[in-house]
């Protein structure tokens, strides 16, 4: 009789566990209209780049050509020294300028005189990337947090998007607390939680508890995203999917690379950040 009450008491442990766990979850539904203009597009990651090209990822030509070409575009912005809000994938700068510094402890002054992966392109800023989609194709924005800086940050890139009332956008990020902070403050944007297996390939720095927290999107019942954006190799992943059945989040995938798998990706109703291709 103990040995059944051990086994119904790691039952009911079990139950509660998994309840807390879909609990957790949680996002915005999705309207009834699907995702509305957002959903039309998919999305150039850092831009529709081509190195061979001359066209380096997060450039300005890469995003005019994504624009003109009818495609929305991903990038990414970090906060620089000098409160700057500056479009970079890294932190660092060495792998794209050959600079071994990161944004947020060099100025406006250092970052002019670089350029970007050999070519003529400039390190540009996001006030120069949002006119080139105002009134045109939406806009994918990865926040990048660092040092903590996630308030001041979220809160400068919501403040420039306002100057652009015929622009659509959503805002992304790895770090919950951007997604906390908007769903406070303006939860009228549409907001993204970005996630990948980092139990397999964890952050660097990151413990194993933020890893498995992350990876399941455990701070999903806190920050209420409108979207799960997730590394497509991690595809299979429990927590994507469960968003999707059990409260019909949307779910981005990236990076897509190829033309079939974006109609696969398609028939599930599921949209795409892509690269290397001219996605249809």
């Amino acid at each position: 009789m103990g040995f059944l009450k051990f086994i119904l008491i790691l039952d009911l442990i079990g139950l509660v566990l998994a309840g807390l766990y879909a609990l957790s979850m949680m996002g915005k539904r999705r309207p009834k209209n699907g995702f509305g203009r957002l959903g039309d597009y998919d999305y150039a990651h850092r831009g529709l780049h081509a190195l061979p090209a001359g066209i380096p990822e997060n450039s300005l030509r890469a995003f005019r050509l994504a624009a003109n070409n009818g495609y929305g575009a991903e990038l990414d912005v970090h906060l620089s020294r000098d409160g700057r809000l500056v479009i970079m994938h890294d932190e660092n700068l060495k792998r794209t300028t050959g600079v071994n510094a990161n944004i947020s402890a060099v100025t406006t002054q250092v970052l002019s005189q670089l350029a970007l992966e050999g070519t003529r392109e400039k390190v540009p800023y996001l006030e120069e990337v949002l006119p080139l989609f105002n009134g045109k194709a939406p806009l994918l924005i990865e926040i990048k947090t660092d040092n903590n800086n996630y308030v001041e940050l979220t809160r400068k890139v919501v403040n420039l998007l306002k100057q652009y009332p015929e622009l659509d956008y959503m805002v992304e990020s790895f770090d919950p607390r951007v997604l906390r902070w908007l769903k406070k403050h303006h939860p009228g944007i549409v907001r993204g939680q970005l996630a990948q297996n980092f139990i397999k390939d964890p952050a660097p720095g990151m413990n194993k508890i933020e890893a498995f927290l992350l990876t399941n999107l455990c701070f999903n019942f806190l920050t209420m995203p409108n979207f799960i954006a997730y590394r497509l190799e991690d595809k299979d992943a429990l927590a994507p999917g469960l968003c999707k059945k059990l409260w019909g989040v949307q779910t981005f995938y990236w990076v897509v690379r190829d033309q079939e798998t974006a109609n696969q990706l398609a028939e599930e109703d599921s949209m795409i950040i892509f690269e290397g291709f001219a996605a249809k």
